[in-house]
């Protein structure tokens, strides 16, 4: 579970790092890079140890699976509730097949 927790928090603030400045259009860009990047340090303090508790017990395949899922999720949160962007069907149904990756990683064979 920890994993899974210290994943969410660091994609929380990569999506910030990564989409936020699209609200700050007129901010100069080197300014927007420089925060981004501050906010991304933040990030890798969470993403490294998450991947390294997590690799105790799930392979690096696994680990980056789920790693791509909870980006998804945060992904889609922040782009309707922050840059109030319209959720389409095609991104349900974009979102469904990556479950069934997880499904293919994740079950045993």
């Amino acid at each position: 579970m920890k994993p899974i927790i210290l994943l969410t928090l660091s994609n929380i603030f990569m999506t910030i790092a990564w989409y936020g400045h699209l609200k700050y259009k007129d901010a100069p860009l080197f300014k927007v890079i420089v925060i981004a990047w501050l906010i991304a340090f933040v990030e890798y303090c969470f993403q490294v140890p998450a991947n390294r508790i997590g690799h105790e017990s799930y392979s690096a395949a696994q680990l980056k699976i789920m790693q791509e899922v909870i980006s998804l999720v945060v992904f889609g949160f922040f782009s309707v509730l922050v840059l109030k962007e319209e959720l389409k069907w095609n991104y349900g149904v974009a979102f469904l097949l990556i479950i069934a990756a997880v499904v293919v990683m994740f079950r045993k064979w």
